[in-house]
């Protein structure tokens, strides 16, 4: 459990809202707005970010940086379910292609309006499998877009609610991913986005909201336990596949347009080993 560090809220207000000025974009709206090709997001430098969104967390490690984190990163606008659907198409946008998105295991560029549940469609993929924690798609972990993404309809379902690992058979349709009975392995251009969505989970959901304590461990086959692995794996992933510019880009996105919060392992890669 985290203990909540809240000096820090009334000056970062106002950064928010300095940011919601620059981006045009009020913060505290809860409409999601309709998602027409959009234009680019000026990231944030880190520089000023640590000056004051992660002012709070500086030069700590362990517990106490965890503890930090989430009280950070705990302060957010939440979505409702249905909402997902625009934000990912702006989130997950093909910079190619402003009509597309791209899906998060098979890589594939797809159109943004073919989204639904039938084969050859994308849905919504939550990365933390709902199950794990029994949040279902509750407004909070189950509307989370951090670790919601587009991904090919049958893809999803062959990745269903299995831990992540190494190994396993090729999955047809999505080259560079495996699977076996318990766990899946992405594509290797992923791993590192994979890890730092279920870092954040556990980070940002310390069972202080009405939601369960997640945390990965080090084992698969986890069930509906509110734990995700395999966090050794994880870490592994984190530190091969740094965060890219589609990573960074989406993060910026989801601060300045939608949730107003960010995941800090993709703005600070060197705290996943800080903390675990």
């Amino acid at each position: 459990m985290s203990r909540r560090h809240l000096p820090y809220r009334r000056p970062l207000l106002a950064t928010f809202a300095a940011f919601a000025v620059l981006a045009g974009t009020a913060a505290a709206a809860p409409a999601v707005p309709a998602a027409p090709p959009i234009t680019p997001v000026a990231a944030t430098p880190l520089a000023t970010l640590d000056d004051t969104y992660y002012q709070d967390a500086l030069g700590k490690t362990g517990t106490q940086l965890k503890s930090a984190l989430h009280s950070i990163i705990s302060v957010q606008t939440k979505i409702s379910y249905s909402q997902v659907w625009d934000a990912l198409k702006n989130t997950d946008q093909d910079p190619a292609n402003s009509s597309n998105v791209i899906l998060l295991y098979t890589g594939r560029s797809e159109p943004k309006s073919d989204n639904g549940g039938a084969v050859g469609q994308w849905n919504r993929e939550h990365v933390w499998a709902k199950s794990h924690g029994d949040f279902g798609t509750s407004t909070g972990p189950g509307t989370d877009i951090h670790h919601l993404r587009p991904e090919d309809v049958t893809v999803n379902s062959i990745r269903g609610n299995k831990d992540f690992d190494n190994g396993g058979t090729a999955v047809s349709g999505a080259a560079g991913n495996y699977t076996d009975s318990d766990s899946f392995e992405p594509r290797d251009a992923v791993k590192g986005d994979v890890a730092r969505m279920i870092l954040y989970m556990a980070v940002r959901y310390e069972g202080d909201d009405a939601f369960a304590d997640l945390e990965p461990n080090d084992r698969v086959d986890n069930g509906s336990a509110p734990n995700i692995g395999r966090l050794s794996v994880l870490k592994q992933w984190s530190q091969e596949d740094p965060p890219d510019s589609f990573e960074e880009r989406r993060n910026d996105v989801i601060f300045d347009r939608y949730q107003h919060n960010r995941n800090p392992f993709i703005d600070h890669p060197e705290w996943v080993e800080a903390i675990w």
